[in-house]
């Protein structure tokens, strides 16, 4: 029997087709290879917040300051009541990492203070959003919500160490002694506490972290006695940081007094973005 020649150029002919076949077929194909550096080239993933841990907010704020800001947390003649008054009560968290807080309250003489101060750590859970992107994403809904005036600016505000007043306000009163409360001695008229001078109007402040607000609200309770709440709140990198400052006067027609109220929590803001760490 006679058998049919090999012809070579037909088996090259057959294998070339056959490798064509196989490298055009499945997804898993290196397309990306004829255009190296466009569809195949991962993004690149957003860099991670400064701050991986929080501090322990209860044992943020000292003795000294806790004595300035609550004077009457000397009128406690109970050495154990007064030791638990310093300690605070810490904000039930389930994840002190992400978020921490403590309270204080104290019921003096002439008046009732409060002191809050709230930490949280923001992080991002999108590769293409950085954690302080996301930080400062939620900064700008809480200065959102806290409604500033609209002539609020960054270089509107007073140094905390300044001592003087802005001229047409009056005069702050003198440091209090201990024990005292930070309410004005003297009652203002009806209505006029209303009128505060443009340097402590809410507004925003350029000497703090990356970006921060002050916010200052007197109201008036059930009794009319005046309460007024200082709030202050910053960011640095993914960290926002929030302070809470009131004070309720147990006289009626007695305003806590804004400019010392202001300066104190400015003072401790600046405290706590100072021991803040990586």
């Amino acid at each position: 029997m006679q058998r049919k020649a090999y012809v070579p150029g037909v088996a090259a002919l057959l294998a070339a087709l056959l490798a064509g076949c196989t490298g055009s077929s499945g997804g898993d194909g290196t397309t990306d290879d004829a255009n190296p550096g466009d569809a195949g080239t991962a993004s690149a993933v957003a860099q991670p917040g400064k701050y991986r841990t929080l501090p322990e907010a209860c044992s943020a704020v000292g003795q000294s300051t806790l004595d300035t800001l609550l004077p009457g947390i000397q009128q406690i003649t109970d050495e154990d009541q007064r030791a638990k008054a310093y300690e605070g009560e810490a904000t039930l968290t389930y994840d002190t990492d992400r978020k921490v807080g403590c309270r204080w309250k104290v019921e003096a003489s002439d008046a009732t203070e409060y002191l809050s101060v709230d930490f949280e750590r923001v992080v991002s859970y999108d590769n293409a959003v950085s954690d302080d992107s996301q930080a400062q994403e939620l900064f700008a809904q809480a200065e959102e919500k806290a409604d500033l005036p609209a002539s609020a600016t960054a270089g509107a505000t007073s140094d905390v160490e300044e001592s003087g007043t802005a001229a047409g306000s009056t005069a702050s009163p003198a440091a209090k002694p201990s024990g005292s409360s930070s309410a004005s001695a003297s009652a203002s008229p009806s209505g006029s506490s209303s009128v505060t001078p443009a340097d402590l109007q809410p507004r925003l402040l350029d000497d703090l972290g990356d970006e921060a607000f002050l916010d200052d609200a007197l109201s008036t309770s059930g009794s009319t006695a005046k309460q007024r709440k200082v709030t202050v709140a910053f960011r640095t990198s993914n960290v926002i940081v929030t302070i809470e400052y009131e004070e309720q006067p147990t006289t009626i027609g007695v305003t806590p007094d804004s400019k010392e109220m202001q300066d104190n929590a400015r003072k401790l803001a600046s405290q706590l973005d100072g021991s803040l760490s990586g």
